[in-house]
């Protein structure tokens, strides 16, 4: 990302699927102050077409973990609809930045050592984690790769799942047990608002697991934003 740019450099345009509200308020906040350069606007997705620029370039980027082709395409009629240019970036994942976020947030509740070295005479807290999306089968086969990241993070098994459709957390962890690992955490491969309020804790609950927070406004998402947008610009 370069440190200045010209004033009709194109505005960054964050798409939320869900309200504009909460996390990703917050995250919108941290890219400003880490990017003063740019000019940053937040919107849901519904009201995009009405917030992209006129006579100006605009960068879109979904705040998204995987490009949910709903989603996705959702963004492409807005563009299409107002006859814009505006570039739209892929998704924020998968990405090792992300697989980092996931780890520091299975730290934070004491899930995950916060450290990356494997000690023979420290045990990690948990035998295995379940990597949660919601999107149906589209969302687990699309994080797969993150899941592959975050293993070779954690050292430990880590099985993509979905809190939304079958089979879901419920085999991963019956399949997890069955292979010898008791003691199982959900990391959601979610930022927040894909998502109702209480599903992750809901999930762990059913299969007596720990839990992660979702990814939130955690630096590593703005940095991720902000690389999007560099990248278009490079482009």
């Amino acid at each position: 990302m370069p440190t200045s740019l010209p004033p009709d450099a194109p505005v960054l345009v964050l798409a939320t699927p869900g309200d504009t509200a909460g996390v990703a308020e917050e995250i919108a906040a941290v890219v400003r102050v880490d990017n003063p350069q740019i000019e940053v606007r937040l919107t849901s997705v519904t009201d995009l077409a009405d917030s992209l620029p006129t006579g100006r370039d605009a960068v879109i980027v979904p705040l998204l973990t995987w490009d949910d082709p709903v989603v996705m395409a959702e963004i492409g009629k807005a563009v299409a609809a107002t006859g814009s240019g505006a570039a739209v970036t892929e998704a924020l994942g998968p990405h090792p930045l992300l697989a980092e976020a996931l780890h520091i947030k299975l730290a934070e509740r004491g899930l995950a050592r916060a450290d990356r070295v494997r000690l023979l005479n420290v045990s990690s807290p948990v035998d295995a984690v379940i990597l949660a999306t919601v999107g149906g089968d589209r969302a687990m086969l699309a994080v797969q790769a993150t899941a592959v990241l975050l293993a070779s993070r954690l050292t430990l098994p880590v099985v993509a799942a979905s809190l939304d459709s079958e089979p879901g957390v419920g085999v991963a962890a019956q399949r997890l047990r069955a292979a010898g690992a008791e003691r199982l955490a959900i990391a959601p491969c979610m930022i927040g608002h894909e998502a109702p309020a209480g599903i992750v804790e809901q999930a762990a609950a059913a299969i007596n697991a720990g839990y992660a927070e979702p990814l939130g406004s955690h630096g590593a998402v703005a940095e991720l934003v902000a690389r999007a947008y560099g990248s278009q610009l490079a482009t």
